[in-house]
């Protein structure tokens, strides 16, 4: 049974769509219902489902982790996705998107480059993005560093990425798949939103 968990911090609601060991879907927004649409677009069909009105300790432990992400704090842990459901090109791309390490973004052809697929591809993964923000959907732009979408609306893409900007001002190269995957600072990004003021 997937348990729906939502909890609210301030202003910003979280939310988790996970059993006693894996998560399917997770989810932050500005309303409780918001965070139970996405969770509800991120699980399976035909599986059953409930609200939970109290958190367990799996789901406490990850709706600490997203919040965490979201206030542009570092997580190292591999979260177990539940990702069966998902076709192997989405997988392989969130798989991908999820080495972007906080304070750095990748472009939607260089996600490409090592996933396979185009760029056009890779947005429509990460538009439907399951996994908001524990897989880091929000570190993927434009090549040319502007902004590109953001289903959350791009004044939030934006915040996460200033909350996750640590100073950096060099390129730094992954391998990935036996190809190079090349990773920007955030600051470049928020040069670039600057410069269009």
């Amino acid at each position: 049974m997937i348990n729906l968990c939502v909890m609210a911090d301030g202003v910003v609601w979280f939310g988790v769509a996970c059993d006693e060991k894996r998560v399917f879907a997770t989810s932050f927004g500005f309303s409780k219902a918001s965070v139970l649409r996405g969770l509800l677009a991120g699980i399976p069909f035909n599986v059953p489902f409930q609200h939970a009105d109290e958190t367990f300790q799996f789901a406490e432990y990850i709706l600490d982790l997203v919040k965490s992400v979201y206030y542009g704090k570092e997580i190292s842990v591999n979260v177990p996705l539940a990702m069966e459901h998902l076709s192997v090109y989405m997988q392989n791309v969130i798989k991908v998107v999820s080495l972007i390490p906080l304070g750095y973004v990748a472009s939607y052809g260089g996600v490409a480059k090592v996933s396979g697929g185009s760029p056009r591809a890779v947005g429509r993964v990460v538009a439907r993005n399951p996994f908001a923000p524990i897989v880091p959907c929000h570190r993927v732009v434009c090549s040319d560093m502007s902004l590109g979408g953001y289903g959350g609306g791009l004044n939030v893409k934006l915040d996460l990425l200033k909350r996750e900007n640590k100073g950096y001002t060099n390129k730094k190269e992954l391998l990935v798949n036996s190809k190079k995957f090349e990773l920007f600072p955030v600051e470049f990004v928020l040069r670039k939103v600057q410069s269009k003021k």
